[in-house]
């Protein structure tokens, strides 16, 4: 199997940009009333300390009115001016209680929005993934572990709407502070302000130096929860040979060895960035301590007023803070932009498509193989030259060793490994199965897989799945053929029976009658048994074959099988060796010839004699 962590490294196509503003649509209106407001708080910081500075300097202090901004002035008098004001200082309290009002409003909305968007974010990528996911080919699906890809559509979505939501909507906040705090410090102070801004270019650079090793470390993170998640996934789903086989220390032995390397990363990873925060913290300390020195000297030596002073103070402040938020933007960037190159390599798995063009002919025709050749990737060939023609309405029966093509040639048949050009084709009816609609092509194609699956939900519903509207007459009717309604009456609950999940509560044979009992729900012409009869006794087996032949006579019917009773009343059956076609003809004939079929019908022949004596 394919490691899906050798691809993380490869941005998506799409690109980081495009790949999100599709995931955006929906919530894009979200964020952007989530940036309007955090402008309209960053604008009210920035008043503020405007207000204390007048208060201080104008209204408390003696320092002239024309100093002040032709705005500013023009409020003041409206109130009287600064000695009007001086005797009503509520005035200038109740202007910061207006400010923060508006600011708290803003906050609000924006956290408000801010989850809006958010959410809408997160259930689009949800949606948006899933149905992707749901349209990938077989092969990938062949090809990546299960408990990785659960990582990626959980895990990575949420730390994408962490840096969108939480990040993303903060950038307007931060330009806004960053410019205006500069803009009031250099009509307050030039020189204040050009050593308060000595640090800053150091403090950015240090942030871009660690960027490269937190995504690193982020991917490598990743990438083992990805391992993580796969190894408790297929536990999970194969609890019972753990149990059956004594390994429970083994999995716990091997699971905690993997957990206490992912848990190691992320403690190094800690290491790293509580050595960039605090290294910054150490930064903003000596930028602030230079302000503060700075600015006494000026104020006791260069005029700088205690208003002024302390305006500058606010102002830095707020100019330090987005320098620092940008360092962990950038540590949360590197985090992101891991988890979209993750989710991006599922995006950029090209879904099943049909050709231009295709078809939806009947599906009552011969079945043909062509000169038929497969082989799965990186594995040797698994069909050579195979050539038959299933001819419609009849039954043939596949007999054949392990790994000898049988269910390859399902899977063909179905689509779900596509055959490529050149080696050979497949027609039902005459047309070539690559220009058949793939959802008709499988709509008319009835399968009962090696393994069946069953759902976590009840029998009835497992049953109907594909028929959501079917009748209980119809669903029974189903289930008789299937040998599985008597079975189902005797639980308590009948057919309300919950199966657990994958079918664990159900027998092996239980679970193949079920899955047959669903496919028989939706008639189709074209039905394939792929060794679907192996955990049924050989009575029920034979109970089945003849209610399929009672009720559909007419559909054309492939049966996989290990067991010669299973096969004898087919039309013809095709022998597979190594994935040569060994024998094909009448079961009456394949017995008078030499050769895989009779050998193997002489050993059933011996076993069942065998038992016959034990009974007796």
């Amino acid at each position: 199997m394919e490691n899906i962590q050798t691809q993380d490294h490869i941005q998506p196509r799409k690109g980081r940009g495009r790949l999100i503003l599709q995931f955006l649509k929906g919530s894009k209106a979200f964020f952007i009333l989530c940036m309007i407001c955090a402008a309209l708080s960053a604008l009210a910081d920035m008043i503020t300390p405007q207000i204390i500075r007048v208060t201080v300097d104008n209204v408390i202090g003696s320092a002239p009115a024309d100093t002040l901004n032709p705005t500013v002035r023009c409020l003041l008098e409206r109130f009287g001016g600064p000695e009007a004001i001086r005797g009503r200082l509520w005035i200038m309290a109740l202007a910061v209680i207006a400010v923060a009002v508006i600011k708290v409003v803003t906050q609000y909305c924006f956290r408000v929005f801010n989850a809006r968007g958010g959410e809408t974010l997160v259930k689009n990528m949800r949606d948006t993934l899933f149905r992707h996911i749901e349209h990938l080919p077989f092969r990938w699906h062949m090809q990546n572990h299960t408990g990785d890809i659960i990582q990626r559509c959980t895990s990575d979505i949420d730390t994408t709407r962490n840096f969108i939501s939480e990040q993303m909507t903060s950038l307007i906040r931060i330009g806004i502070m960053l410019v205006l705090s500069v803009v009031f410090m250099l009509g307050m102070n030039v020189t204040l302000t050009l050593i308060a801004m000595i640090p800053l270019p150091i403090i950015v650079w240090y942030s871009l130096f660690f960027h490269h090793k937190f995504r690193k470390g982020f991917q490598e993170c990743d990438e083992n929860e990805g391992k993580l998640s796969a190894m408790v996934q297929e536990n999970l789903t194969g609890v019972r040979v753990v149990r059956a086989f004594g390994r429970e220390r083994y999995e716990r032995d091997r699971f905690g060895k993997q957990n206490s390397f992912y848990t190691s990363l992320w403690v190094k990873l800690g290491r790293l960035m509580a050595f960039f925060w605090c290294s910054a913290d150490i930064l903003s300390g000596v930028q602030i301590m230079l302000v503060v020195i700075f600015g006494v000297l000026f104020c006791l030596n260069r005029g700088m007023t205690a208003g002024e002073f302390i305006a500058f103070l606010s102002y830095n402040g707020m100019l330090v803070w987005p320098v620092r938020q940008l360092g962990r933007m950038i540590s949360e960037m590197s985090k992101a932009g891991v988890g979209i190159d993750r989710i991006g390599y599922i995006m950029d798995a090209e879904e099943e498509q049909d050709v231009p063009d295709a078809q939806e002919p009947t599906m009552d025709g011969d079945i043909r193989f062509d000169h038929v050749s497969f082989s799965y990737d990186g594995s040797p060939e698994m069909l050579h030259d195979i050539s038959l023609t299933v001819p419609a309405g009849t039954t043939l029966g596949i007999l054949g060793g392990t790994g000898s093509g049988k269910s390859t040639m399902m899977y063909l048949l179905d689509r779900l490994y596509d055959l490529p050009e050149e080696n050979g084709t497949i027609s039902i009816g005459g047309t070539d199965i690559r220009k058949i609609r793939l959802e008709h092509l499988r709509r008319n194609i009835g399968i009962v897989l090696q393994e069946p699956f069953l759902f976590s939900r009840t029998l009835k519903e497992n049953i109907a799945i594909t028929v959501p509207d079917l009748q209980e007459e119809e669903l029974r009717t189903a289930a008789r053929a299937a040998c599985l309604d008597d079975t189902i009456q005797s639980f308590t609950k009948g057919y309300d029976t919950a199966v657990g999940e994958r079918g664990v509560t159900l027998s092996g044979g239980q679970k193949q009658r079920a899955a047959i009992a669903r496919m028989l729900t939706r008639p189709t012409p074209i039905m394939i048994f792929d060794d679907s009869l192996s955990a049924v006794d050989t009575e029920t087996d034979a109970k089945i074959r003849k209610e399929l032949e009672k009720r559909f006579g007419s559909a054309t019917i492939i049966l996989i099988s290990h067991r010669i009773t299973t096969l004898a009343k087919a039309d013809q059956v095709l022998v597979l060796d190594h994935g040569r076609i060994a024998q094909l003809g009448t079961p009456a004939e394949l017995s008078k010839q030499d050769g895989l079929y009779k050998e193997i019908e002489s050993i059933q022949s011996m076993s069942v004699e065998d038992t016959e004596e034990v009974n007796a």
